[in-house]
């Protein structure tokens, strides 16, 4: 993918014209600006760069898309074009706020930097960390970094500023709206003093200041386009647009032709315009802060090459984004504050060209916008949309608007003429194929002729015997491929009827949308079939306990606590249970009388005639605390099958 910077401009022919050259770059820088079509610098490239070269500390002030990245990369080349880099020990530094911005100023520069042999690395969140760490080992001339990304790898140990000779600060407002100023002071204290600082900002916040005097000394200050939005080449308007319009209205705009950037405000508002956008037909595709690094530089390459013609962007965007041919910026959700809006108004009418900044705004909003533009110092003009038709003249006239008829009726088209290709691409195919199947068969006949010649038969039999075996055998292959079809079709056929009777079953029964037999109970029991109940009702009344109607005992088969029945004798055992020789617990397990100590030796007589005083708390079988199972043989007792033999011991009470 080339790379392009924003940096010709046409001066007046009644002001003089200057130079890269007469700037005193280096003589390789000039000649690849040349090479690039980059001869004329832009006013704040004119005023910055031989300051820059003296190695003054520089602040300059100018808004996005007026140049400031060649004003001060190409001086920081220049001045460390002649040094040597140490590992680990990069001599030029650039803190951006966005992983974007340090990768649009890597590329903006590094074309530049290979003519002088300079090396570059990009070092932000959200890449390899190992991959950044290796080029360090290696050596890096200049760094590109975020703050947050360069202070981790300076704790690691994989990174030092203590030989870095020119510190850069690129948009230092946006660093302190995104609270990095603590991270900005801590790397910047890092610096050796004595090196040159440049600080760049497109607006001067109370918090620039105290950078501006703790860490530059005798700036010159160069202020070119200040932060007001006065720009010629732009224009603003406010489409005024009912809550039920305003999803219309959007697509209806994105429908245009050309480049377009959309911005709101959360992550998820940018999934989802993306979304109805895609719906519509609009090619579109969403950028925030939410997606990994591989998907935003994805994203941004796909509408860098007209693969997507519209973005949908958050506000971590709205700075570090640099395409050519941005002409209009839709601002579905309000901005922030004045800044923001002249950060996302940015996006467009760089490098001189014109531009459109269209914001829509709901009735209860209108109050807050006109605030805003009086903030940004903005002139903008005021139109009612809706009045009976969404898609008026106004809305065409600003932003070429389309209908989304029009839009679906082109993207339809375009369908037909890819269909219509790959039909010309599989006929040309088939094409080669049959003429690929006719060479063959010539060559499969001259050689069975002459099989036939070597044994002494007649050749023209032998061809017509092998074409009619041919013959016979791709009608077979054909006969059982019409069969293997029908039989496909047949398959469809019964699967669809299956899905359709489980979706008549699945909407049959009551109006809760569940059968009475399928549906849970308020305790979430497990929904049965109605074979399923069926059994379940002739197993509890075989065996078991009864249920009731609402799914619990019944109150003679209930049993409580102690694992008796609440409706028989108070001793918790029923009756009949009594009689019987065999009792279990609630858990299947046999009752306390039931089980045996296994674990006994066989001369318990024996043991039991030791008197107590040699055993302070008693015999182990007199323990009651504790339930002793009956599977347990370790000590010795007998199984199951004879626990009848012992006689039983009486409850207490």
């Amino acid at each position: 993918m080339s790379i392009t910077t924003p940096d010709t401009a046409v001066l007046p022919e009644d002001e003089p014209t200057v130079t890269f050259a007469d700037l005193g770059l280096p003589e390789p820088v000039v000649r690849k600006l040349a090479q690039n079509g980059v001869t004329t610098p832009f006013p704040i490239q004119a005023a910055t760069i031989p300051d820059a070269l003296g190695g003054k500390d520089i602040l300059g002030r100018g808004r996005t898309g007026s140049g400031k990245t060649l004003s001060f990369g190409l001086p920081l080349l220049a001045r460390l074009v002649d040094g040597r880099t140490e590992r680990k020990r990069p001599r030029g530094v650039i803190l951006t706020p966005t992983r974007e911005l340090a990768m649009q100023v890597s590329d903006a520069l590094q074309p530049y930097g290979d003519v002088l042999n300079l090396r570059f690395k990009v070092v932000c969140g959200g890449t390899s960390m190992g991959n950044q760490i290796s080029a360090l080992e290696r050596g890096v001339d200049i760094l590109v970094a975020t703050p947050g990304r360069l202070r981790d790898l300076i704790n690691r140990g994989s990174c030092s500023l203590d030989d870095v000779e020119v510190a850069i600060l690129d948009e230092a407002d946006q660093m302190a709206d995104l609270g990095f100023l603590p991270e900005v002071t801590e790397l910047l204290d890092l610096v050796p003093e004595g090196g040159q600082r440049m600080l760049f900002s497109a607006t001067m916040e109370k918090e620039i200041d105290g950078l501006v005097r703790r860490y530059l000394v005798d700036p010159v200050s160069h202020e070119v386009d200040a932060a007001q939005g006065a720009v010629t080449t732009m224009t603003h308007h406010v489409l005024i647009v009912k809550p039920r319009d305003k999803a219309p209205v959007t697509s209806a705009i994105a429908a245009r032709k050309g480049r377009t950037i959309i911005f709101v405000r959360t992550q998820l508002g940018a999934d989802r315009v993306a979304e109805q956008l895609c719906e519509t037909g609009v090619r579109a595709d969403a950028l925030h802060g939410g997606m990994t690094q591989g998907a935003r530089t994805r994203t941004l390459a796909d509408f860098k090459d007209g693969k997507v013609n519209v973005l949908v962007a958050t506000d971590v965007a709205a700075r570090g984004i640099h395409v050519d041919g941005i002409d209009l910026v839709l601002n579905v959700d309000p901005a922030g504050d004045h800044k923001d809006y002249l950060h996302r108004s940015g996006r467009t009418a760089r490098a001189g060209q014109s531009g459109t900044v269209v914001s829509l705004a709901l009735p209860h909003q209108r109050r807050q916008i006109f605030r805003l533009m009086e903030d940004a110092g903005v002139d903008a003009s005021r139109h009612i949309i809706g009045r009976g038709d969404v898609f008026d003249e106004d809305v065409a006239r600003i932003t070429g608007a389309r209908s989304l008829t029009e839009v679906q009726a082109e993207s339809t088209a375009n369908t037909a003429k890819q269909a219509e290709r790959e039909a010309m691409q599989l006929a040309r195919q088939l094409e080669r194929a049959q003429r690929r199947a006719a060479e063959l068969r010539e060559e499969s006949e001259k050689l069975t002729a002459r099989a036939a010649r070597e044994r002494g038969e007649d050749p023209d039999e032998a061809v017509a015997e092998a074409a009619a075996a041919l013959k016979a055998e791709m009608e077979a292959e054909a006969i059982e491929e019409e069969r293997r079809e029908q039989r496909r079709q047949e398959r469809e056929r019964r699967d669809a009827a299956k899905r359709e009777e489980r979706d008549r079953g699945d909407r049959g029964g009551d109006r809760g949308g569940f059968r009475r037999d399928d549906r849970r109970d308020d305790r979430g029991g497990r929904p049965q079939h109605r074979g399923d109940r069926d059994r379940g009702e002739r197993r509890d009344n075989d065996r078991g306990p009864r249920r009731d109607d609402r799914g619990g005992f019944r109150r003679d088969d209930r049993r409580d606590d102690r694992g008796g029945d609440r409706g028989g004798d108070r001793g918790g055992f029923r009756r009949d249970d009594r009689e019987r020789g065999e009792r279990r617990d609630d858990r299947g397990g046999f009752r306390r009388d039931d089980r045996r100590d296994d674990r006994r030796p066989h001369n318990r007589d024996s043991r039991d005639s030791r008197p107590n005083d040699r055993r302070p708390y008693g015999r182990r079988d007199d323990h009651r605390g504790g339930e002793h199972r009956g599977s347990d043989h370790r000590g010795g007792g007998r199984s199951f099958e004879r626990r009848n033999d012992k006689p039983r011991w009486k409850r207490n009470g």
